[in-house]
């Protein structure tokens, strides 16, 4: 096989893997714990990336990618597994998911703003469309309004607040990264940090001691590693794939992920959240399209 071919084969892998582990991420802290989960799972993933690709040194890393890099990637990873499990049903974690896939468009927008850089006027169009796109998944087949998007954000108005911010999170993250990073990469040891401050966490809550079964060790053990997987596989990929192919790609993550993830959950989506998944899909093709290229240094 075409050794590029290899390469790229290898991101639509780790495409893949990112968006079965949404629906794996909450199947397993309904069984573990909200916070104790999350972190068994970074755990995992984080042992599973030492054996593919070595013990991260610290020395190696510029201070500053690690102190803003790792805390952006950490405070993301945080807002994001915390909201899939402490919402208030596996259809809410699913909204959660959605408001995630926010993030490609606001990426655009924040490379448009740090840039200082002259953009197509569709951008905004493109990033009303996914903000539209999530209300719409949000309301269900109710229509939406004011009254009807309020309410169903108070029901836990703590984990839409988080999976908004984890959104801008990694917005930020993808823009920042690319600018202090240097190429360098420090994925393990950003995964190390985020287990670490998920077991602080943990040690300071009120949750019950981890118990694990056979069937809650099982599908730890897949998480952890599909987690894990798919940043290795996403590392292994850029060295030599075609990134503009899996660029694309992976702009339709929500559509995939919101597929795998009911599936996992034996979710049945209804039809206005499917649309809602498209538009959040197709703003942030939008906004992709008419950027393209304009953002690279």
């Amino acid at each position: 096989m075409n050794k590029s071919y290899q390469y790229t084969l290898a991101g639509v892998a780790a495409i893949f893997l990112w968006s079965a582990v949404m629906g794996l991420v909450r199947a397993v802290t309904e069984m573990l714990g909200p916070v104790g989960g999350a972190a068994s799972i970074y755990t995992v993933a984080s042992v599973f990336l030492i054996l593919v690709m070595g013990i991260p040194r610290v020395r190696d890393y510029s201070p500053r990618y690690i102190l803003i890099g790792g805390s952006l990637f950490v405070a993301y990873e945080i807002c994001l597994a915390l909201a899939l499990a402490m919402a208030n049903s596996r259809q809410q974690a699913l909204e959660m998911l959605v408001i995630n896939y926010l993030w490609p468009a606001l990426t655009v927008l924040m490379a448009v703003i740090i840039s200082g850089k002259k953009s197509s006027i569709w951008v905004y169009p493109g990033i009303l469309l996914a903000f539209w796109g999530v209300a719409w998944s949000i309301t269900g087949d109710e229509g939406i309004t004011p009254e009807q998007l309020l309410a169903n954000i108070a029901s836990n108005p703590t984990t839409y607040a988080m999976a908004l911010t984890g959104a801008f999170l990694w917005a930020v993250y993808c823009v920042l990264t690319k600018r202090i990073a240097n190429g360098q990469n420090a994925i393990t040891l950003f995964f190390l940090l985020t287990a670490m401050s998920l077991w602080v966490k943990f040690a300071a809550s009120d949750e019950t001691a981890i118990v694990l079964t056979l069937e809650s060790a099982g599908l730890l053990l897949i998480s952890g590693v599909a987690l894990g997987s798919g940043y290795a596989f996403w590392n292994y990929a850029i060295i030599g794939g075609n990134m503009v192919l899996l660029a694309t790609l992976s702009y339709f993550t929500p559509v995939l992920s919101t597929a795998l993830s009911s599936l996992i959950l034996g979710l049945v989506l209804t039809q206005s959240f499917v649309q809602g998944v498209c538009m959040v899909t197709a703003g942030s093709l939008l906004c992709w399209w008419v950027t393209r290229g304009k953002f690279n240094d």
